[in-house]
């Protein structure tokens, strides 16, 4: 009766209604991104309602991007979203661990099973594969000088589920080499410290690593030199150009000679400063063929870069904020904040650097330093897609090398984690579980397998043979995983595969986290557009006998869900 209050058209879902819904809309979510999955994987085509086009293999892009309506399905988004933002990968796993979650519990409950009980099934199995996950994970030594080709192996699974093998290949010494250029004994990795940048040109074979920085605008100055070797670095965050007072002043001259005293009075401050630099290089230069390169923060007006290119000083101005710290740590020096005192200890050392012209765009680069804290890595390619996959890909590599670096352990990949933990789960967790929780032990076992399957239906396998021969060889003691090629069980140890522990954690605890879309069913009011208001919705919503989905749970308010379809076509 309540309801018709509210709105004569409004649709009431019972409980079993509402908890089908929130396991179809993980389902549904699961479908969209499962073919993403592994090396073999296919790439969507987002189109947007301006008609711009992404291409993207990237979970995370791709749950950004999509307009999701459906408000369970938004916070499985989240979560998997969550999970980028934590360990940088793994998000595509942990939406289809969820929707697996979900789909294998579907089962039991529509055998009558209580949800509640259900429930504490999985947070045995939970637990169980946390501490199965530590025994099984493989230590790494990370010390002063860490083991390079484990590092590699990491970088290279990370990134073969994004691009092509060849390139995936060639970007592994790169962002390998960058995370190692970065790293301090005894500090965590700041990954802030490599710059990304891209040039859309030649081809994405090219992109490279600069053991310095590339600076994104050139000399203002037509007689300053394009290319210059052993060069004296100076970091300043000093104005270099005529400000004018706060105070406003009259002058009145009567003659040329006035007027020219007055400007240079005007400007004498400003030449000190320049004077100054001058003076540091004539001391550090003079009796050699060293170059000198003044990188400032700040503007430099015409004459002061006139005075400065007489001298055969290299100036950069309004150089970008966040390239100062790392200016400092590629080339060390200090930054200076003023031109009083200046010494020698102030001075960077750069063995080239040079302008490169492409178009209307100069870039600067500043390479061959000492003991670089700092680097680039340069994308190129021939246009945005091809950018914009490359850049989303090394963001995927830095973050799983720093993992790895931090966790001091990698997982064996391939598969081997997931069904090693269900043959665990199935062979001795569930024997000492009593009652039905069993059965929430069997289907979070059973979960797991989405990874190996899906792995599988991605390279054209049948799933399962797959799985009864992982199994198989599993239940005789041996840890192997999929050869995605052949359909054969490997060991990824020595094929090289590994995963970030720190993922796979991250995965397991997200999708347990989502147990409470089947664990209280409620009811659902689904109201027409042109349905009540809000204000009219809150004043009736607390007598109403019903519940929310978890994600309205402290909001006392219904909402019409317009679902929206968004067409996603699959490039192989």
């Amino acid at each position: 009766m309540s309801l018709r209050v509210l709105n004569p058209n409004a649709e009431v879902l019972n409980k079993s209604a509402a908890l089908h819904m929130n396991i179809n809309a993980a389902k549904g979510l699961q479908d969209v991104l499962k073919t993403n999955l592994g090396p073999k994987g296919t790439i969507k085509m987002l189109v947007g309602g301006a008609g711009d086009i992404k291409l993207t293999k990237d979970g995370n892009t791709l749950l950004k991007e999509m307009q999701i309506q459906n408000p369970t399905a938004i916070m499985i988004a989240r979560t998997a979203v969550a999970q980028d933002d934590i360990s940088g990968d793994g998000t595509t796993s942990t939406v289809l661990f969820i929707g697996e979650l979900m789909k294998q519990s579907e089962r039991y409950i529509d055998d009558g099973m209580h949800p509640r009980v259900l429930v504490d099934g999985l947070e045995i199995a939970k637990r169980a594969t946390l501490q199965f996950l530590e025994k099984f994970k493989t230590p790494v030594v990370m010390g002063d000088e860490p083991d390079k080709e484990i590092l590699k192996m990491v970088a290279r699974t990370t990134l073969r589920t994004k691009l092509y093998e060849a390139l995936a290949d060639q970007l592994t010494d790169i962002v390998v080499n960058a995370v190692l250029c970065i790293r301090k004994p005894e500090e965590a990795v700041d990954l802030f410290m490599v710059e990304i940048m891209h040039m859309r040109h030649k081809f994405d074979v090219d992109t490279r690593l600069v053991e310095g920085l590339v600076l994104d605008h050139g000399s203002r100055h037509p007689d300053m030199k394009r290319r210059a070797e052993n060069c004296y670095i100076l970091t300043c965050n000093v104005s270099l150009e005529y400000e004018k007072s706060e105070i406003n002043a009259g002058f009145f001259y009567s003659n040329a000679e006035q007027r020219e005293a007055m400007i240079a009075a005007e400007r004498r401050s400003v030449d000190e400063r320049v004077k100054k630099i001058i003076d540091l290089k004539n001391k550090v230069c003079s009796g050699n063929d060293n170059n000198f390169v003044v990188i400032n923060q700040k503007g430099i007006d015409p004459p002061s870069l006139d005075l400065l290119a007489r001298a055969g000083i290299i100036a950069l101005r309004r150089a970008k904020k966040r390239n100062m710290e790392r200016l400092v740590l590629a080339c060390g020096g200090e930054a200076v904040n003023s031109v009083d005192d200046l010494t020698p200890d102030c001075l960077g050392w750069a063995g080239l650097v040079y302008e490169h012209v492409l178009g209307e765009e100069k870039y600067t680069f500043v390479e061959n330093v000492k003991n670089p804290y700092s680097c680039t890595i340069l994308i190129k390619g021939p246009n945005d897609h091809t950018i914009a996959q490359i850049k989303d890909a090394v963001r995927d590599g830095l973050r799983a090398v720093k993992n790895t670096i931090e966790d001091e352990s990698v997982v064996l990949g391939a598969g081997a984690f997931e069904v090693a933990a269900r043959q665990h789960l199935i062979n001795e967790v569930k024997k000492t579980v009593k009652g039905r929780a069993q059965l929430g032990v069997e289907a979070f076992a059973d979960a797991l397998l989405v990874v190996p399957k899906t792995l599988a239906e991605n390279s054209g396998l049948d799933t399962q043979d797959v799985i009864i021969s992982l199994t198989g060889e599993h239940d005789r003691g041996n840890i192997v995983g999929l050869n995605q090629h052949t359909g054969e069980p490997i060991d990824p140890h020595m094929e090289g595969i590994f995963d970030n522990y720190t993922v796979k954690r991250q995965i397991i605890n997200s999708g347990y986290a989502e147990r409470h879309f089947f664990k209280e069913p409620q009811q659902i009011l689904v109201l027409v557009a042109s349905g009540v208001s809000h204000r009219k919705l809150r004043r009736w919503a607390p007598i109403l006998s019903c519940s929310l989905i978890p994600l309205l749970t402290y909001m006392y308010t219904f909402m019409y869900v317009e679902f929206i379809f968004l067409q996603i076509n699959a490039i192989p």
